[in-house]
């Protein structure tokens, strides 16, 4: 097996092992309505053979970034639509990420009067608002009654995301947000059947996880972990009790057959991430590259030695659309441009050279 080899992923056909990974990139307006930018972002980065969209808000309440999209409104399932349009006019594949920020975000983001997460808990640092730099709030914890109806959300933002024509979902259980902050037991303090044990920590993602299959097909749905990431003050510093709490988040995803786990960890051949795929029994998507760029070597070695499934990629396909063509022929690359991640132009978004059009002098 190598990297360029096709691959079957449940529901999903990827016509190779390259993932794009997914990446914030704030192109979306003011209400959260994907841009036209966006879809000639998404189509010129079709050749990945799956991509994996950028964080998106299920609920107002989890927005956390200014120009971060939603999949909440009419509005928005219509911006969506000419996206996915164009990755698969383009011959690709893509899913939506849902991304529910929890206490990492601000009244003046997601205009909603809290930020949610499991216990009464502000993530640490500060965010950019409209009205300035500011700190993190105290999150509301949310109650007994209201975790149903988050879980739901996800539910129903999974349902948009296919209406609007994406071919599946993943759930963000990672990088310090509400999924991933119920893991943790330095964000997750609670005492009830949400909380103490790693079993218990581990419930929400199971639940969100099973609703979000149930609702759109578990052949369709995949959930992103990162564990002992420590990013936004969800730390997992106990290496017994992260075993512990991965363990249980894969034994109760089993039953579910999805169609990916994708794993953000520096550690892809560790045991814990080793115990994460088999125990789930789903395929493993594997990305290394959040503190140092994944490069072309790495991830067909993880392929080829079987350590992975597919490898997800982010700055290398920010810089090179057609990375997958330019990885296959062992050419150069574009640099990536990191000041011009974010933002609400083309410039940095959809202006990176084709290796075509490099070699065309164009």
């Amino acid at each position: 097996m190598t990297l360029f080899d096709p691959a079957v992923f449940g529901a999903l056909q990827l016509s190779n092992r390259v993932v794009m990974a997914p990446l914030t990139r704030t192109r979306a307006d003011d209400d959260g309505v994907p841009t036209e930018v966006m879809a000639e972002y998404y189509r010129q980065r079709a050749g990945q053979g799956l991509i994996i969209s950028e964080g998106t808000w299920p609920a107002a309440e989890g927005k956390s970034y200014a120009g971060q999209p939603g999949i909440v409104t009419p509005a928005q399932i219509e911006g969506w639509r000419p996206v996915a349009a164009a990755v698969h006019e383009a011959g690709g594949t893509i899913v939506m990420q849902l991304m529910h920020g929890g206490r990492v975000g601000h009244p003046e983001i997601s205009g909603q009067p809290r930020v949610v997460a499991p216990s009464p808990l502000a993530a640490p640092g500060q965010t950019h608002t409209p009205v300035g730099k500011v700190d993190l709030p105290v999150a509301h914890a949310l109650t007994l009654d209201e975790i149903p109806e988050v879980v739901e959300q996800f539910a129903q933002a999974a349902r948009n995301a296919i209406a609007a024509g994406f071919d599946g979902v993943e759930v963000h259980g990672a990088n310090g947000y509400l999924v991933h902050e119920f893991l943790s037991p330095v964000s997750n303090i609670r005492d009830d059947q949400y909380g103490g044990s790693p079993e218990n920590r581990a419930r929400f993602a199971i639940e969100v996880t099973t609703a979000v299959a149930a609702a759109v097909g578990a052949d369709r749905t995949g959930i992103r972990l990162s564990p002992q990431h420590n990013i936004q003050g969800v730390l997992e510093e106990d290496d017994a009790d992260v075993h512990a709490t991965y363990a249980a988040v894969a034994q109760g995803l089993a039953p579910l057959g999805l169609a990916f786990i994708d794993v953000l960890s520096a550690a892809p051949t560790s045991e814990l991430v080793q115990h994460i795929r088999r125990t789930a029994g789903a395929p493993l998507i594997i990305n290394t590259g959040f503190g140092v760029v994944t490069t072309r070597e790495e991830a067909e070695a993880l392929v080829a030695d079987g350590w992975a499934d597919a490898v997800a990629a982010g700055r290398p396909v920010i810089a090179n659309p057609d990375l997958v063509a330019r990885w296959r022929e062992g050419t150069e690359l574009n640099d990536p441009r990191p000041q011009l991640f974010y933002g609400r132009t083309a410039e940095g978004y959809t202006d990176y050279p084709s290796l075509e059009s490099v070699r065309a002098g164009v």
